[in-house]
């Protein structure tokens, strides 16, 4: 298990630049991946990433750390989302995930298509970011147990 924060000034400063800066840019290859490469899972895996830095940066203390574990508990929401999306769609008369069958009132076919889109996105990249963390907190807790090298 990673026991204390990274001991380099520079790397522990970088890092508190960089990490909000690549989760910025996750989201906005979220948000916008529908129109070019990207969408749910590059940027569920950027947003993992900038978690995992921050876990390996600054140590098991500090609060980003202790956020992420909460988030961490928090895996199957993003299939919940994307289940959702898809049964609503499916509420509305179509197929599962025929995002023209949302029944959204007031909002167009185009909108409505948009809005399935960034929903099933999102649903995608909150799995796939846990699922990273997970997998992170998993092997640092396997490998502690078994080193013997004191």
């Amino acid at each position: 298990m990673i026991e204390s924060q990274h001991d380099s000034v520079i790397v522990r400063r970088l890092s508190r630049g960089l990490i909000p800066l690549v989760q910025i840019f996750a989201l906005y290859i979220l948000f916008f991946g529908q129109y070019g490469p990207g969408g749910g899972f590059v940027g569920g895996v950027m947003l993992g990433t900038s978690l995992i830095l921050g876990i390996l940066v600054f140590g098991p203390t500090d609060p980003l750390v202790v956020v992420t574990k909460r988030i961490a508990e928090a895996d199957g929401v993003g299939l919940m989302i994307f289940v959702a999306v898809g049964g609503l769609c499916l509420i509305g008369g179509g197929q599962f995930l025929n995002y023209a069958e949302l029944e959204i009132p007031g909002l167009a076919p185009p909108s409505r298509r948009y809005l399935g889109i960034v929903l099933t996105q999102i649903g995608v990249a909150v799995d796939i970011a846990v699922t990273a963390v997970s997998i992170v907190f998993s092997l640092s807790v396997m490998s502690g147990k078994g080193d013997s090298r004191g």
